[in-house]
């Protein structure tokens, strides 16, 4: 399972980067490299979203060590 969140750690990430150039520079990688109405847009979104649920377990996991 720590390889899984390793994993998803690393594409919310970039997700965040994403974020970042989109607030700060109003320049989304997503939508340029992906299109932005494209079903991979859709795709790789959700896949964002699914692996920041999935890092929420991250915070627990601390919590529980202490």
């Amino acid at each position: 399972m720590e390889t899984l969140q390793k994993i998803c750690l690393v594409i919310t990430i970039i997700g965040a980067i994403n974020w970042g150039l989109i607030g700060l520079f109003d320049f989304n990688l997503v939508a340029t490299l992906f299109g932005s109405e494209g079903i991979f847009s859709r795709i790789i979104y959700s896949l964002v979203g699914i692996t920041g649920l999935i890092n929420i377990g991250l915070l627990f996991v601390h919590l529980d060590t202490k």
